[in-house]
Order: C-alpha cells, then structure tokens, then sequence
C-alpha cells in the first residue's frame, strides 16, 4: 500500500486549519525544505521501511504546500477577473505539473537509478524557495484560534481509513475482513469529527460552506473531473501497454494530450469566466469532455484520431478544473482560504482514488464476464483476473494455445474498455445536466464573493 496519498489526504484539513492561523506563506515555506529533505533521504534510503519512513514525511511535506498554494492566489490577486485568470494559471501548473511527473520519472528511470525519481525534487526546491521568501507577500493569520488537535486526530484516522477502504476494494483480491474494519473507523471517526466541527466556534471545516451551492457545485465538479480523468488515463494505460505492446514511457507519450489541453484551457477558461459565467463554462467543459469520450469510443486504432479525442477531453477537463477552484475560492472570505483550499485538495485526491476504483473494478468485473475459454483450453483460473494474468500464464503454453488465450483475452479486455467509456460518457452527461442546473436554480444566492 502507497502511503503517501493516504498521508497527504488525511493531513490536508489540519494543513488548511494551520495555513489560516498562522499564514499561507509560513505553511508554504516551511513545508518546502521538509520536501526537500525527505526527497533526499528517499533518494538514497537503505532499505524499504527508511522509504516508507521518507515517503510519510514527503506527504507532510506535500500536505503542507498544498492548500497554501491556491490561497496565496486568493489573497494576492484582489481584482475577480484577475483572481481568476490567476487561479486558471495555477490549475494549469498543477495539470501539467500531474502530467510531466509520470514522463520525467520514466526518463530518469530508462537512464538513472530508482532514486533520481525523488532526488530531482531537490533543486527544485532550492529554485522555488528563495523566490518565494521574496516575492510572496506575509500575510498575517489568525494567531489567536487555537489549534484544534483532537479534531486533526479524528479528520486523520477517518480520512485515511476511507481512502484506504476505497483502494482496497479496487483491488483483484479484496481482503473483505480489512475493507470491514477500515470502513468501520472511517464511519466512526468521521462522524465524531462532524459532530464536533458543528459545535465547535471556529472548525476546521465549516460544514455550512456546503449549503453555498458555487462552493458544493465546485467541489463535485473536482471530484468528478478528477474521476473521469484518472480513469480514462488509468485504462487507456493499460490498453496501450498490454494489448498494443507499448512501453510505460510511449503509453504516458500517448496520453500527453490530455494534460496538454488541460495545460491550454485552465488558463483561458480564467479569461472567460468573467464574460461567459461559471453555468456556461461547466456546459462547454463537460460538452467537450464528453465529445472527447464518445469520439475515443468510436475511433479504432488512428493514433491522430485518438491523440485528438484525448486533447478534447483534455481541453474540457481543464475548462472544468478553472471553474470549480474558481467557484470554490471566491465562495469564501480571506480568513477561510485556507481551508476551502484543503476541501479542494480533498476532493482531487478522493476523485483519483475513485476514478481508479470504480473504473477499474467495473473493468475487471466486465472482462471476467465476457471472457470465455474453450473446455479443451486447460489453463490456471487467474486467467479470468485480467488480462496481464493472461498474457503471463500465455507465455508457458504452447504457441497455439497461447495464441487462443491472447486473443480471447484481448477480446475481452477491448468488450471491457468500450463499457467502461460508455459509463464514463453517461458520467459525464449527468454532470452535464446535473450542476449547471443546480447553480440555475439556487434560489435567493449571491454568486460568489469577490
């Protein structure tokens, strides 16, 4: 199990709590050199458990930075249409920034040791940090709301507990018994949590947020962007390594027009915003994702044909992810930046984590079905698992039954993909429909402050 995303999810409300108290450039800065550090020692550890050990400060580090980033946007840019040219920049860095790691660590990887991965976080650190002690503004927190610790605890546990929950049911062998008791807490501790953010005078989430219909519509619209996104990546991945043949490095080379139209949209859709309102700008954005996604399921093997249906899908994604932080930042004053910030950071990593658990259980359950086998074709049951178990079981057979397995399995696998695109699309036009016309009919709501 990946601990770094369960680490950074769970410590993201108690970074958006202390970027508030004690000010987003403290947090931002201080949370640079902890990366930095733990970067190297991951770089350079000895043994598995001091990775693992590096990794968790890593998530501190990254937790740290998260949330204080699109804050100091908030508070820097005072005028809305450059806050929002401003915030689609950010969302375009952080698109291309998601997209270049895969491509970059698999450069390093073809050329360097497994640690020139995490070392290559250090001077960019060292770039970053200098810059930011000197041209970020201080801006003053709010010292005198004392930091609630026992709410860090419970948002933690109850946090990790869900993600985790979640990945593990992504998973071909679930350990249903783990899944229980993970779920258990996760219900648990969240609901404590709950319970005692609403009493309490100044809480770490501020539940009542949710009732400002620009703030909830932008957290669904990251949480489903992220779920989309993630999922078609993560299948169209698969696809192109394991029935193309393609390398891990010319499989992400492939999917690059997706970043790359998110990199190109974000900030655009921060132009026009202020000329074409956020309920045009979710119908255009989801109306190219989804022209994307049923071009993808109709296109057979053009690589320009594919490469085009991934730039629109991209383009409408970053339209998308402009307009949710958009909605959500200006939906909150100064002193709640920072924790509409963490919500949003919380709602990407929920959404990654969904896109990959339900795209790929739907896949894995789609193929195992379809997959069928001749009686006379005696081979190990993990066959039906996925199409990766096929392929490795296929390499021990004889040519021609490994040709009979490869096939039916590519057959299967391609069955799967092709639904799964189609519950992607239907995705997509229920959020199509869905949120603008809850921004449409929000009754007696003032668009977001400014």
């Amino acid at each position: 199990m990946n601990a770094y995303p369960l680490i950074v999810a769970g410590l993201l409300p108690a970074a958006g709590m202390l970027t508030d108290r004690i000010g987003h450039k403290t947090l931002f800065i201080s949370g640079l050199p902890l990366f930095a550090i733990a970067s190297l020692c991951a770089a350079y550890s000895p043994s598995a458990t001091s990775l693992i050990i590096s990794r968790g400060f890593l998530a501190i580090g990254a937790a740290m930075s998260m949330p204080a980033t699109l804050s100091i946007v908030r508070q820097v840019f005072t005028h809305p249409q450059e806050r929002a040219v401003a915030i689609g920049i950010w969302s375009a860095v952080a698109s291309g920034g998601a997209a270049l790691g895969p491509l970059i660590g698999g450069l390093l990887l073809n050329h360097f040791w497994w640690g020139s991965v995490f070392l290559i976080n250090v001077p960019i650190v060292l770039l970053v940090l200098p810059f930011s002690i000197w041209l970020i503004p201080h801006f003053s927190g709010q010292r005198q709301h004392k930091i609630d610790y026992l709410s860090s605890i419970l948002i933690l546990i109850g946090l990790v507990s869900a993600i985790y929950t979640l990945k593990e049911i992504g998973k071909a062998y679930t350990q249903w018994n783990e899944v229980i008791i993970a779920t258990l807490i996760a219900i648990i501790f969240l609901t404590l949590f709950a319970r005692r953010q609403r009493r309490q005078t100044h809480p770490m989430i501020d539940f009542s947020l949710f009732k400002k219909r620009y703030f909830s519509v932008g957290v669904a619209m990251s949480t489903l962007s992220m779920v989309i996104i993630v999922g078609i990546e993560f299948l169209l991945s698969q696809r192109l390594q394991l029935v193309a043949g393609f390398t891990p490095l010319n499989a992400a080379l492939v999917i690059l027009p997706i970043p790359i139209g998110s990199v190109l949209a974000s900030p655009l859709a921060g132009f026009w915003l202020a000329r074409l309102g956020a309920v045009r700008l979710i119908i255009i954005g989801f109306a190219l994702t989804l022209m994307g996604n049923l071009w993808l399921i109709a296109i057979s093997n053009s690589p320009i044909m594919l490469m085009g249906s991934l730039f629109l899908i991209g383009f409408g994604l970053g339209i998308i992810f402009t307009t949710a932080s958009t909605s959500i930042m200006l939906s909150v004053d100064d002193k709640q930046a920072g924790m509409a910030a963490s919500i949003e950071d919380i709602a990407y990593e929920l959404g990654s984590v969904i896109g990959v658990t339900f795209m790929g259980s739907l896949m894995s359950t789609l193929y195992t079905l379809k997959l069928t086998l001749p009686d006379t074709l005696n081979v190990n049951s993990v066959v039906y698992d996925s199409l990766d178990e096929a392929l490795i079981v296929a390499e021990k057979l004889p040519e021609a039954a490994a040709t009979l397995l490869i096939a039916q399995a590519n057959s299967a696998f391609e069955y799967a993909f092709s639904i799964v695109l189609i519950a992607t699309a239907i995705v997509t036009t229920i959020s199509l429909i869905a949120l603008p016309y809850c921004l449409r009919n929000a009754v007696r709501e003032n668009k977001p402050s400014h």
